[in-house]
């Protein structure tokens, strides 16, 4: 018969420190509008800067170095943008070519200023992009660069298509009411 051995039990080491997994934020990720919109103004605000941060990445500036510029902490950029994000084998993060982080944008269509949701860094940008031109046309009266736009649509997280104004006559009627400001590019984030 085996004799039982009682172990004594162990002395906590007053040096010793308890590891916990610690959240580096609160935000959850949306993939759709409605939960975009379900989040706080604040956590709007974060996730907005994620995609800022990612396309910031993409052109080639650290990764630090562009959450610092958005006032994020890189782990919450890893967290919240780890789809976007690549990690290489020197340990540093790059963004990959397209991703499909949800990007709240307002879209200049034919049927008026719409904010929406997109899940599609080439779609985002192509929006940056026509707001540009619209911008130089407003500026300077130049619409060479607006022709590219001519029949182009964008496409929603939905797969609904918007096709952007490229109407000379209407963009002048927006841009001498003021509608169409370099902010107006921006989700209000509010609802």
């Amino acid at each position: 018969m085996k004799r039982k051995t009682h172990k004594k039990p162990r002395r906590k080491n007053r040096n010793h420190v308890v590891r916990r997994k610690i959240k580096s934020c609160c935000v959850k990720v949306p993939t759709t509008a409605r939960q975009y919109f379900l989040l706080s103004p604040r956590n709007q605000e974060t996730w907005d800067s994620i995609g800022h941060v990612v396309s910031r990445i993409r052109e080639g500036v650290t990764l630090p170095k562009a959450a610092r510029e958005f006032g994020l902490a890189p782990k919450t950029v890893i967290t919240l943008g780890r789809s976007a994000l690549r990690k290489q084998k020197n340990g540093r993060y790059v963004a990959k070519k397209i991703d499909q982080l949800l990007r709240v944008v307002n879209v200049l269509t034919i049927e008026g200023r719409k904010e929406i949701a997109t899940r599609d860094s080439r779609q985002a940008s192509l929006v940056g992009g026509h707001w540009a031109a619209v911008q130089k046309f407003i500026q300077t009266g130049d619409d060479s660069a607006l022709l590219k736009f001519a029949k182009k649509r964008i496409v929603d997280a939905r797969r609904k298509r918007y096709p952007l104004l490229t109407d000379l006559k209407e963009l002048e009627r927006l841009g001498s009411a003021g509608v169409l400001s370099f902010e107006s590019m921006y989700a209000s984030g509010s609802r």
